[in-house]
């Protein structure tokens, strides 16, 4: 993925992971920006739409050259990370993770930049994204890493990266990356505490115990899980009731053939046939009720006989003729 205004020096993501990854987040329902994680949810990559993505995802490792190392940075492999260390796998690839630590409101900041994301959605994926990438590579090789403190003194990083990791980072091509790590790469700066979300210390506790893996400090891991399980769960269930709301209160066809002007005629009509002993659920459709029209008598045929004018008092003849009805 080249670069914009938002990332001048790019984003160092390769497009066809990319569109691999946007293809399946498609066909299962979701998306990068997604806050909910329903891709986690047992049974969504059971059956032959699973083998299918494995598949085309080995199909994209397998045009990567021959080396002894290979990195492909692309945070929609968080969500994907199943089914993309199953195709490495496949591909004869051994599978580790490098996990880039940055503070919540940085995040928010660049992801509002970059695609005008608000700060509630940006929050929520950081959280989700961050559980994942530490739930997902909790067996497998990994390191975390602080990403000031990468830009700050890359060397000592990368030394730790070799070393916990036991790979050979090792490059002749020092004076290259101090050139390319420029200190504006850094566009977002925040070094406050985390300002917390949802009402709850979800962020806060995420970041804090994200941060000490990324001293070397151990982990608790049923700090994080009950997290990620309280995040999930809420999740689900304020989906089901906005979608409850939106489905059966405030969708554009309620809002368009139920206007204050209908629905009061209908509260109206209720009312009465609860008042004459009908259940109204037997009124019938909305469209069988007719406002009540006045009933006028037949007009008399017409007269000759001149019409008394204004002036004049009414006579009791003028009267029974109709001439002085107006």
């Amino acid at each position: 993925m080249g670069a914009d205004q938002a990332n001048p020096s790019g984003f160092w993501e390769p497009r066809k992971a990319i569109d691999v990854n946007e293809a399946i987040l498609y066909r299962k329902g979701s998306s990068w920006a997604d806050p909910i994680p329903r891709l986690q949810q047992k049974g969504r990559f059971d059956g032959d739409q699973n083998h299918a993505s494995v598949a085309e995802i080995a199909a994209f490792l397998s045009t990567m050259p021959a080396a002894s190392l290979l990195i492909i940075k692309e945070p929609r492999i968080t969500v994907l990370s199943d089914i993309w260390f199953e195709a490495a796998r496949r591909t004869q690839h051994d599978v580790m993770a490098v996990i880039a630590v940055r503070h919540p409101q940085e995040v928010a900041a660049s992801l509002a930049a970059h695609g005008r994301v608000s700060p509630q959605l940006a929050g929520a994926l950081w959280l989700k994204y961050s559980l994942l990438a530490e739930r997902q590579t909790r067996r497998l090789p990994r390191v975390f890493v602080d990403y000031s403190n990468l830009l700050g003194n890359w060397r000592r990083e990368i030394t730790r990266i070799s070393t916990m990791l036991a790979i050979d980072l090792n490059d002749d091509n020092d004076n290259a990356i101090d050139t390319f790590l420029e200190p504006n790469l850094r566009r977002q700066h925040y070094r406050g505490p985390v300002k917390d979300m949802f009402g709850t210390d979800w962020m806060s506790t995420v970041y804090q115990a994200l941060s000490a893996l990324a001293r070397d400090d151990p982990l608790d891991e049923s700090v994080l899980d009950a997290v990620f399980e309280a995040y999930r769960t809420s999740t689900i269930d304020f989906r089901a009731m906005f979608e409850d709301f939106d489905n059966h209160f405030n969708s554009t066809l309620l809002r368009t053939l139920f206007p204050p002007f209908i629905s009061r005629r209908v509260r109206a009509a209720t009312a009465l046939a609860t008042r004459m002993g009908v259940s109204p659920h037997r009124l019938g459709p909305i469209a069988n009720f007719q406002p009540a029209r006045r009933r006028l008598a037949p007009a008399k045929p017409y007269s000759s006989r001149p019409v008394p004018s204004p002036s004049e008092p009414m006579t009791r003849e003028a009267h029974k003729s109709g001439h002085g009805f107006l």
